[in-house]
Order: C-alpha cells, then sequence, then structure tokens
C-alpha cells in the first residue's frame, strides 16, 4: 500500500471520527503510530456506562529527572460518565490510589483488572501499590468543540501520524497573526511551535508535540490561546512567555524529565489565565518572573485555575526570583490569583529551593497582591509547604529583592511529616515581608495558628492566622 492510499484512508477515519463525535459523547483518539513510544505495563479501555469497550493507545512518557522512569498515559474525551477499566500486565498488586485524592474515586477489581467511573473531565493518576514512577497518567479530556480537517490560509493542520520537518530553522514552527495551529487526535509533531512578534494565535487539538527544544514559545506577543495539547519531554520549557500579554492556556499536559525543563513560565507577561492543566516536570511547574534576558516592565494579572501539579523537581509554583536589578524603583509582581490546585508531589533536595508555594524574590524586585486559595498538597518527599523570602542568591540575582505585601494563603490543607520548615523571612529593615494572611490552613487536621514551626527572622510585619 503506497504512502498516499495510507494518508488518504488516515484522513477518511479522522474525518469519520470527527463526525460521530459531534453527537457521540466519548471520544477515543486513532490508534498509536508504531514508531511512537508504546508502554505495556497497563491495558486501558473506557466505555459510556454499559457500552462497548473501546481500547486505548498506552504512551510511554518519561518522568523525575533525579532517575529517570518510564510511566502510562492515555487519553480520550468525554462529556458524560464513563467506565474505565485497567489491566496491570506484570505482576500483583494489592492496593490504589487514584489520585488527586479530592475526587474520591473507588474502584472494583477482578483480578488484575481494576474499573472505575468517572463522572466528568479529569486529570488522574492511577498508582498501584503506591508506585509513583511507573504509574498511569489518565487524561480525561472535554470533548472538542473547534475541529479542522485540513489547511487553509488561516490554518496549520497535522493529522494523525507523526510530522517531523527536516527543514525548519532551529526545528520550530513559526506561526503568524490571526493563524490557528491544530494538532488532530493522533498527531505528534517533532517541533517548536513559535509565536513571536504575532497576535491572535490559537494552537488547538489533542495532539501532541514529543521532544522538542522547547513546547510553545511566546515572545512579545498577544491574544494567544493554546488549547488542549500534550507536551512530552521538551529540552527545556514546555511553555514559555515573554512580553506578553492576554494568553490563555487551558487543558494542556506536560512531561518534562531534563534541567530547565520547567513546565509553564512566564518573563514580564500580562493578563494570562492558566486553567484545567495538568504539569508533571522535573524543574518548576509553574514560575512566573519579571525581567530576564531582555524583557522589562514586571508582570500582572495572572491567574491560575483547576491545576493539577507535580514537581519531580523543584517548586510546583514559584514566583518572583528573576527580575532587573538596575530598576531602582524595583519592578512589580502583582495581582496574582492561584486557586483550586492539587499538588501531588513537591521533591526538591536543595533547600533554596523547597517551598510548595513560593514566593522568593531578588533582583529588587516586589511582590504584592497574591493569593493562594483552596490548595491541596497530597505529598512532599523533600521540601516545604511555604517559601515567602525576600533574598540575595548570588547565583542568580545581583540585588536583593525589595518588598513582599498583600499575600493571602486561604483554605490550604496538607496531611504528611518530614517536610522541612516552611520559611517567612526578610532581608533587612527596609526589605520587609508585610500583610501575610494564613486563613484557614489545615495541617494534619490541626489549624494553623502561629508560625512556630516555621523559619523566620525579625523582618516581617503583621502575620495574621485566621
Amino acid at each position: 500500500m503506497n504512502h498516499k492510499l495510507i494518508r488518504l484512508i488516515s484522513s477518511f477515519l479522522l474525518i469519520s471520527l470527527i463526525t460521530l463525535s459531534a453527537k457521540a459523547t466519548l471520544s477515543v483518539y486513532p490508534s498509536g503510530n508504531p514508531n511512537m513510544y508504546h508502554n505495556d505495563d497497563f491495558t486501558v479501555k473506557v466505555r459510556t456506562i454499559g457500552g462497548e469497550w473501546l481500547d486505548l493507545y498506552e504512551y510511554r512518557v518519561q518522568v523525575d529527572m533525579d532517575r529517570v522512569q518510564d510511566a502510562s498515559m492515555v487519553q480520550f474525551d468525554m462529556d458524560e460518565p464513563v467506565e474505565v477499566m485497567v489491566k496491570k500486565n506484570n505482576g500483583n498488586f494489592s492496593s490504589v490510589d487514584i489520585r488527586p485524592l479530592k475526587n474520591n474515586i473507588t474502584y472494583n477489581r477482578m483480578g488484575n483488572v481494576i474499573t472505575f467511573q468517572i463522572n466528568q473531565p479529569r486529570y488522574l493518576s492511577v498508582e498501584f501499590d503506591g508506585d509513583r514512577l511507573h504509574n498511569l497518567h489518565l487524561f480525561a479530556n472535554p470533548v472538542e468543540t473547534r475541529v479542522y480537517t485540513e489547511s487553509c490560509d488561516s490554518v496549520i493542520y497535522f493529522g494523525p501520524g507523526i510530522h517531523k520537518p527536516d527543514d525548519l530553522p532551529n526545528n520550530q514552527i513559526r506561526i503568524k497573526s490571526n493563524t490557528t495551529l491544530y494538532l488532530a487526535p493522533g498527531a505528534v509533531v517533532k517541533a517548536k511551535l513559535l509565536i513571536d512578534n504575532a497576535e491572535n494565535v490559537k494552537i488547538l487539538g489533542r495532539g501532541i508535540l514529543d521532544h522538542p527544544i522547547r513546547g510553545i514559545e511566546i515572545t512579545d506577543s498577544k491574544n494567544v490561546e493554546i488549547d488542549g495539547v500534550t507536551i512530552i519531554n521538551p529540552d527545556h520549557y514546555t511553555v514559555f512567555g515573554g512580553g506578553s500579554s492576554n494568553i490563555l492556556i487551558k487543558n494542556i499536559k506536560s512531561f518534562s524529565t531534563k534541567g530547565w525543563s520547567d513546565g509553564i513560565d512566564m518573563m514580564c507577561c500580562r493578563d494570562v489565565d492558566i486553567e484545567n492543566v495538568f504539569m508533571r516536570n522535573s524543574d518548576d511547574c509553574i514560575a512566573l518572573y519579571n525581567h530576564r534576558w531582555h524583557w522589562k516592565g514586571g508582570s500582572s494579572d495572572i491567574n491560575i485555575r483547576n491545576a493539577v501539579l507535580w514537581a519531580d523537581i523543584a517548586h510546583p509554583i514559584n514566583i518572583g526570583g528573576h527580575g532587573d536589578p538596575d530598576n531602582e524603583a524595583g519592578e512589580v509582581i502583582e495581582r496574582i490569583s492561584i486557586k483550586d490546585v492539587d499538588i501531588l508531589e513537591h521533591d526538591e533536595d536543595d533547600p533554596p529551593y523547597h517551598g510548595c508555594m513560593s514566593i522568593v524574590i531578588g533582583d529588587n524586585n516586589i511582590a504584592r497582591d497574591i493569593t493562594f486559595e483552596d490548595i491541596r498538597v497530597e505529598s512532599i518527599q523533600e521540601g516545604a509547604l511555604f517559601h515567602i523570602e525576600i533574598i540575595y542568591n548570588p547565583k542568580y540575582n545581583k540585588t536583593p529583592g525589595k518588598r513582599i505585601e498583600n499575600v493571602m494563603f486561604r483554605n490550604i490543607t496538607y496531611n504528611g511529616y518530614g517536610e522541612s520548615r516552611s520559611v517567612l523571612g526578610g532581608y533587612d529593615k527596609d526589605r520587609c515581608v508585610e500583610n501575610v494572611t494564613f486563613d484557614n490552613v489545615i495541617i494534619n487536621g490541626q489549624r494553623l495558628d502561629s508560625l512556630n514551626d516555621f523559619v523566620t527572622n525579625e523582618y516581617i510585619k503583621n502575620i495574621k492566622f485566621k
């Protein structure tokens, strides 16, 4: 069978799938390409309640830079309750955890098979006998509402199959203004997507960016939307933003295992919304900074909602590290809201970089008006729950930070032991932390009402507990 005929058949099958998905409430993706990575640790199927079982392709993804391991990933789209079947193909097991735990998902067992129901789109980790390095990542996505089947003047289309453009400068695809790039279910693109000095750009679909230099880079641009794609093991950032505004990032999934392979990093960006994401990274999952490289001007109005964060290395959430040391007034990072987040893991060996929720500033930065709300922390291997500090870190900073003020931690829960002490401290009498409130912070069932278990100094003011 020649390649042209194969492409014709693939296009027909995808169009049929899309037509059916407009009526169906459960959509599975085209089978994986034989050249794509498969992991047979699990056999996974899904069905509508009482319907026929549909096979899912079990991708191999790699996790945890400390000692890189092979885990599994499956995906499908749904908008009504479904039943999932997971068969463990190697060895016996005694227990299964389905996280985040807030979902309270129970399972039935038959030999080496478990089944469970999902009532709405969710991003889950299925862990047998506590094994979080060879687990199954199950991504039940919302049903697509914007689907394309071919390229045109305003659309760049990638259909099912592996795409590795061999004539691209720096192995990147530049997306111009007023363009939508669509990665169809089953599409795998081995390149970075670059949005530079552009506006009104969308990156949509259920396809995969596989091992790019960076996943998606947004620089000096505005009105950018990223929805639905998965980025597997980039060399560096999953999504990088510099000097850009009006950015919407939602329904993305990310894995990384290399140094500097942060998840979502924003430098001097404004009006950013991050919603319904799953980030498992070997550096910061989400980092928000001011000046770095040639971008200047501070950061503001960034909202993070409904995220699942898993930091195999470094911070789940990191705010304020980089700024402009030559700006005597200091750049400001402000109006940051982080709400409804599940932190599945925080593991960092180096104490200066501890903190599930970290606001650590240098370079004359000012951080203010920041809220963490409805945050559930499930595990800290090494690290601390809170790290709020003004520092001078000669590795990254030329001067200390200036000020941290007006910070709220509301409805935070953590159950666990053995973590490092949280840190709350200023730098000197002129560089203080002030107006920090801990409202309904519950640690091992006890409401936080003092700083007795924190490392503190005298450069903090007006710390409140509710």
